[in-house]
């Protein structure tokens, strides 16, 4: 499930963050994907970016992360502390757009395979949902974007354990 070359990890992460900037659209915040020219001197860009601002004045950019939770590197932080390994891939995606908090509001949203997310993370899409339910009326929102959020990594981590299994083609009867 953490394999560089796994099954369905691109796709998870585009799905992820497609939830993301449709639940956005959902309270009219326009945003775009993989916004370009954020002050990144290695080409490397966050998922997304707010039009208009989030909050005080400033625009958020957002970039999802899934991370495994069983991985040899993250069994200190997740054998004490649920969403330890979400923590840890948070930090490391802060650290790497440290520059964007000067003129965004940066948010990670670091998933684990097993369900816990980061706190900023878990912030922002309870701040996401509440939003949601103010436009829709419909107080149930906020849970649904979670709802929405374990069923696509869920999904994906059925891709991920299918990819593992060898293929096997059964021989052709002799005629």
């Amino acid at each position: 499930m953490s394999c560089k070359g796994g099954t369905g990890r691109s796709a998870r992460h585009h799905s992820l963050n497609d939830l993301v900037w449709r639940a956005l659209g959902k309270v009219n915040i326009p945003s775009v994907k993989e916004p370009s020219g954020l002050l990144r001197s290695d080409g490397k860009r966050p998922d997304g970016l707010t039009l208009i601002p989030w909050t005080n004045g400033r625009c958020v950019t957002w970039d999802v992360t899934v991370t495994d939770t069983l991985v040899q590197s993250y069994l200190s932080s997740t054998s004490i502390t649920s969403g330890g390994a979400a923590e840890v891939a948070a930090d490391r995606k802060t650290s790497k757009y440290t520059q964007l908090a000067q003129t965004y509001i940066f948010v990670p949203i670091t998933v684990e395979t097993l369900g816990p997310i980061n706190k900023a993370g878990f912030q922002f899409l309870s701040e996401l949902g509440r939003r949601i339910s103010q436009e829709s009326g419909d107080h149930r929102e906020n849970t649904f974007i979670f709802q929405r959020l374990s069923i696509t990594v869920q999904r994906f981590n059925v891709v991920a354990a299918q990819g593992t299994f060898a293929t096997h083609t059964p021989p052709e009867d002799d005629v």
